[in-house]
């Protein structure tokens, strides 16, 4: 056991104690040599103080009291437990009953603070106590600062519960919150004030920024201090940035982006409870759900793989897959790429299908929740929501259906993943989300090539899912020559292009026809959502968008047409003017138009004397006799 004694110290200078907030460091001061013997010991756990009565008397209530409740003996020896800080926060302690100056700084207030509050040094035994010196310090120079603050917050921590019953903690928590707000408000008053030069803002990505600063905090306090600044109004961006950082620090290698996290389960249990518990506290942290949210989409996916991999509580992975789902538009086919749970299992899939397909649901039941909110809608606002590719609606919704084909893509290589759930996904989209199937017409042949043993009834349901009249021309002629699709559907995709090219030829008369044409590979399955009937605004913005892009390919024809024409009258009249035998032919053509006068003159007689069909029989016989 160490003895601390009076006779080992050197003499120091003693003066008035000053205050170094900017300090971390502790400035030692020596004892002054006594000639008097001790007469009281202190033991704090393995040390021990050779002190004197008189000083921690005169100032500390509790030895007072101990004093007096011990038996009176020339040399007492006490025995202090549960010390907040221990034998350093004592020694500094009782430095100051003897009258020697102590530097208080961040890192010993707290300490010093639960000290004097453990051993009574108040006003009540002497003026300027222990207490009230903290205190001074607390309000001058920490309390103002919402980084000190934070910094004092830390050392509370292993000073528990005593820090929490003299309401330290619960003081500087509120101070956080309050300087906080008050910056906030000072920095949108500053940008109101466009005449007078405003205060330099810390940018959140700087190292001064004190979001920075609450990574060192336990999950406890820190999630006491954002709750707190929540109720203050912290804006929501600013939460979700300091929610990302303590993400960042506290979760390290389990919080990746990559697609292809390692499948495993942690080190230990206790590791795995840690973990889990982080996710879910920062998961209930998050700002409240909305369409604009300020949480980015890259850190809402980290935190869903992360809570599966922990293993989170089923409440916590609905909460991110909803606030994923409200967000969708905004996702990269890395941030859905979520790594399959194997358990063990060497024939698992590679990406889990089935959270995917409820976070896609969500989105398309939040689009119709959307459409039942405003039943009273005008045709204007009807036009503008689902006509033109660039309305907000339909963009959304269109840039999710590429979202989704690119994803079929990537998991149709995994030979593991059955046909019923690439079918399901492939089925979830209403029919005016994808205003071309190509994408999904790739993905649905690399899914039949990686599963050649398919079943026929599987690969004619998975070719339902293609719409065949919504392929480019590029697509058309890859299928009509693709062995891995049913016949029925090579044959349909050269019946529609065949109808394309007749609607083309016409002129486009009859593109309301081919728009509302029915196909057999275009109807959805039973499974999925999406699969009703398609409103009739849906039907005729779909209509209208494929009329158009008809329009300008017919327009594209007819000018090749034009041309084609011009050639062919031009090498008939070289043909005609270099053949020798061009007199004959010019008398052969009179003849032909002498003779096609009178058939007219006989066809328009027998018209007016016996009905159409007979009369046309026996000019077709007559014609067909003076031509053989």
């Amino acid at each position: 056991m160490g003895v601390v004694t009076i006779s080992e110290l050197k003499p120091s200078i003693s003066g008035k104690r000053s205050f170094r907030p900017n300090s971390s460091t502790r400035h030692v001061t020596e004892w002054p040599i006594s000639d008097v013997s001790s007469d009281l010991t202190v033991d704090l756990g393995t040390t021990s103080f050779a002190l004197h009565k008189f000083p921690l008397v005169s100032k500390s209530g509790k030895i007072r009291k101990m004093l007096i409740d011990a038996k009176d003996s020339k040399t007492i020896r006490l025995n202090l437990q549960n010390v907040p800080g221990g034998s350093e926060s004592f020694e500094l302690a009782a430095k100051f009953c003897y009258g020697i100056n102590i530097e208080i700084n961040l890192s010993n207030v707290a300490k010093l603070r639960c000290t004097s509050h453990f051993l009574e040094m108040t006003e009540e035994f002497a003026d300027k106590n222990l207490e009230m010196r903290t205190e001074t310090f607390l309000k001058e120079f920490v309390l103002p600062s919402i980084t000190n603050s934070i910094s004092v917050l830390h050392h509370c921590e292993s000073l528990l519960p005593v820090s929490e019953e003299i309401g330290l903690v619960t003081k500087l928590v509120t101070s956080i919150a309050n300087n906080a707000s008050k910056e906030q408000l000072s920095c949108g008053l500053s940008k109101l004030e466009s005449n007078y030069p405003s205060k330099p803002i810390l940018p959140l990505d700087s190292e001064n920024w004190w979001g920075k600063s609450l990574t060192m905090l336990n999950l406890e306090f820190f999630q006491r201090v954002l709750t707190v600044v929540k109720t203050k109004g912290l804006k929501q961006d600013m939460i979700a940035r300091i929610l990302m950082n303590y993400a960042h620090n506290s979760l390290q290698g389990l919080f990746l982006r990559d697609p292809h996290l390692v499948k495993g389960s942690f080190s230990d249990l206790e590791s795995q409870k840690k973990h889990r518990v982080v996710v879910e506290v920062i998961v209930g942290l998050l700002p409240t759900q909305s369409h604009k949210s300020s949480v980015p989409m890259a850190f809402l996916s980290s935190l869903l793989k992360s809570s599966i991999l922990a293993s989170t509580s089923t409440a916590c992975r609905s909460d991110l897959e909803r606030r994923i789902g409200l967000q969708l538009n905004q996702a990269i086919l890395e941030d859905i790429l979520i790594p399959a749970s194997s358990h063990g299992n060497n024939h698992s899939q590679l990406y889990d299908t089935d959270t995917i397909f409820r976070i896609f649901s969500i989105f398309l039941n939040l689009d119709e929740d959307d459409d039942d909110e405003n039943p009273m809608m005008d045709e204007s606002e009807m036009v503008y929501d689902f006509d033109t590719p660039s309305s907000p609606k339909q963009s959304s919704i269109v840039k999710v259906s590429k979202l989704l084909d690119c994803f079929l893509a990537e998991i149709a290589i995994d030979t593991n993943l059955p046909a019923s759930k690439f079918i399901a996904l492939a089925e979830l989209l209403p029919d005016h989300a994808r205003l071309v199937n190509d994408g999904l017409y790739r993905a649905v042949d690399i899914f039949l090539k990686v599963h050649p043993n398919l079943k026929d009834s599987e690969r004619y349901r998975l070719c339902k899912t293609i719409d065949c009249q919504k392929l480019s021309q590029e697509a058309c002629s890859h299928a009509a020559q693709n062995e891995r699709l049913p016949v029925q559907m090579a044959v349909q995709v050269l019946y529609f292009e065949q109808i394309r090219l007749r609607n083309a030829m016409n002129g486009g008369h009859n593109n309301l026809f081919f728009g509302s044409m029915n196909n057999p590979f275009s109807q959805r399955g039973s499974s999925g959502v999406g699969s009703g009937c398609i409103s009739p605004r849906d039907n005729y913005a779909s209509v209208r968008r494929e009329n158009r892009e008809l329009k300008l390919e017919v327009t594209r024809m007819r000018m090749r047409l034009t041309d084609l024409e011009k050639d062919h009258v031009s090498m008939k009249q070289e043909l005609v003017k270099s053949h020798p035998a061009n007199k004959l032919f010019k008398s052969l053509t009179k003849k032909l138009g002498k003779l096609n006068s009178l058939f007219k003159f006989r066809d328009a007689r027998a018209t007016g004397s016996r009905p159409g069909s007979e009369s046309r029989f026996v000019f077709q016989k007559r014609r067909r006799n003076s031509i053989a």
